[in-house]
């Protein structure tokens, strides 16, 4: 298979290097974001405490404290995305 670059390239390479190169501002891609990584790692830890809890021969507390521990996940990745700290949107 041969590699064949995208034909937009050079404009998308002009419009997310070159402005960090620069130090005028700093850009995600694709999820890459401190909002969205602190998001997915709480969420992770809640489905742990929720998978832990269910082989716990159905410990349903445990279960719902790895639910509310996977919709605080939610909530932080939001507040931290509106806080400027998520994905740029153009």
């Amino acid at each position: 298979m041969k590699y064949v670059e995208h034909p937009d390239a050079e404009r998308y390479y002009a419009a997310t290097l070159a402005p960090r190169a620069e130090g005028i501002t700093e850009r995600y891609h694709h999820g890459r974001t401190p909002a969205a990584w602190v998001g997915s790692m709480v969420a992770l830890v809640g489905f742990v405490v929720a998978a832990i809890g269910f082989f716990m021969n159905i410990n349903w507390i445990v279960v719902a404290l790895g639910l509310v521990v996977v919709l605080g996940g939610a909530i932080a990745g939001g507040l931290m995305s509106r806080a400027g700290r998520g994905q740029v949107w153009e």
